[in-house]
């Protein structure tokens, strides 16, 4: 007897819909990876199995989204000190963009009437250009203070600070201090968010450290490594005229990191990242934020900063020195000290010089704490302030001299 077919009876379905929800099922279970083979239908459906198949194939779907949904979802193993810092700093932590005009200087040479006739009215005019500068900052109110470095603002026309939210607003520099290299910009807006500034006292090698930054303009940009050491000397670093003992650390610091925060474990910030050596790799420093912080509140306030300012050259006193001294048949001084700080040359009218200290004096102690290192000088008089007066203790000439100087402000550049 000829069997009747199933897609001729009016209350069944055509055997094209389980097929096609078949190959749903296929495409529902190859996203999330069962590896599942579904077995091929055969026979006829009705609709209390056609009903069961379409429940069976939504509640897949939702099974796949859900698994996907966990899937997106951070696990402990995704997390850990580091994010949670990111996440609770990033937001305070600014792009800075500076534009500052230069005009190019012309040789001092076509001023010279000899030799401007050569060239009659071709003689070169100055010319202006744009200088683009980009570097980091961080805020410290949320009425808009950031501390950045002096560097990355100096002499800007403009400053454009950018926010990881896509805020930007024109910024004001309050001051900067080029001997720390410490700026303060401001915004105006409220409710910024902050970072939480942390203490430099008693940072130890080996400890964590984080550096938030755009470094090569690329914002948001996070490395991590470690305090790899600590109260390096402005002449180790390169940068001599700095009166700082830098934090250095292998995180890794690029040209645009300047001026973004150094932060510990907790999110604190320790430094400001400043400067790299050329030709190193895995050393980065940063300035002490205990210094930033004495720096900032004083550009904020008064909108510069006054630098004690003894007016000497000085060198640390080694066996080699002294020797080289001493043997020298023109010199009329012998040193007789074994250490200390040698003075190599007295500024005229310098505070030292009105103090009654020479050329080849050699001193023993600032304040009754003896001094081997220069550093150690610098230190000593910048904490010792302005007109306030300094006790010295010096020899010269295998005499001992007890010497008073009073420190003066650091002449600028502008002065």
């Amino acid at each position: 007897m000829k069997s009747k077919s199933c897609d001729r009876h009016p209350n069944r379905l055509s055997q094209k819909q389980p097929e096609k929800q078949t190959a749903a099922l296929y495409r529902v279970l190859s996203l999330i990876g069962t590896g599942i083979t579904i077995l091929g239908v055969t026979g006829c459906s009705n609709p209390s199995t056609v009903s069961s198949e379409q429940q069976t194939t939504a509640q897949v779907v939702e099974d796949a989204n859900d698994i996907r949904d966990r899937a997106l979802e951070p696990t402990p193993e995704d997390t850990n000190f580091v994010v949670d810092v990111v996440n609770k700093v990033e937001p305070a932590v600014v792009r800075i963009n500076t534009e500052k005009t230069v005009e190019t200087q012309i040789p001092d040479a076509f001023n010279d009437p000899f030799f401007r006739r050569f060239f009659g009215g071709a003689v070169p005019q100055p010319q202006e250009r744009t200088v683009r500068g980009i570097g980091s900052g961080f805020v410290i109110s949320d009425n808009g203070e950031i501390i950045t470095n002096a560097h990355v603002v100096n002499k800007a026309d403009t400053v454009r600070v950018s926010f990881p939210d896509g805020r930007t607003f024109e910024g004001e520099v309050l001051g900067e201090d080029p001997v720390t290299d410490i700026a303060v910009v401001k915004v105006s807006a409220d409710d910024l968010p902050t970072v939480e500034l942390g203490n430099s006292q008693g940072l130890q090698t080996g400890q964590w450290a984080i550096a938030i930054g755009n470094p090569l303009g690329l914002q948001e940009t996070v490395t991590v490594g470690v305090i790899s050491g600590i109260d390096r000397s402005s002449s180790e670093v390169g940068v001599p005229d700095k009166r700082i003992g830098f934090i250095q650390t292998d995180a890794a610091i690029n040209p645009g990191n300047s001026g973004g925060p150094l932060l510990n474990a907790r999110g604190e910030v320790i430094g400001v990242n400043t400067a790299i050596i050329q030709g190193a790799q895995g050393l980065g420093f940063a300035i002490p934020i205990d210094i930033a912080k004495q720096i900032a509140q004083q550009l904020i306030t008064k909108g510069k900063v006054e630098h004690p300012y003894l007016g000497i050259q000085m060198v640390a006193l080694t066996p080699e020195i002294k020797q080289k001294i001493n043997n020298n048949p023109n010199n009329t001084m012998q040193i007789q000290a074994g250490e200390g700080i040698l003075i190599v040359r007295v500024m005229p009218n310098s505070p030292a010089d009105e103090a009654g200290l020479k050329a080849g004096d050699v001193i023993q102690e600032i304040d009754n704490q003896s001094v081997t290192e220069a550093e150690i000088v610098q230190q000593l008089v910048e904490a010792n302030g302005v007109d306030n007066p300094l006790p010295l203790e010096v020899q010269r000439n295998g005499k001992t001299l007890e010497l008073t100087v009073i420190p003066q402000p650091l002449p600028t550049g502008d002065e």
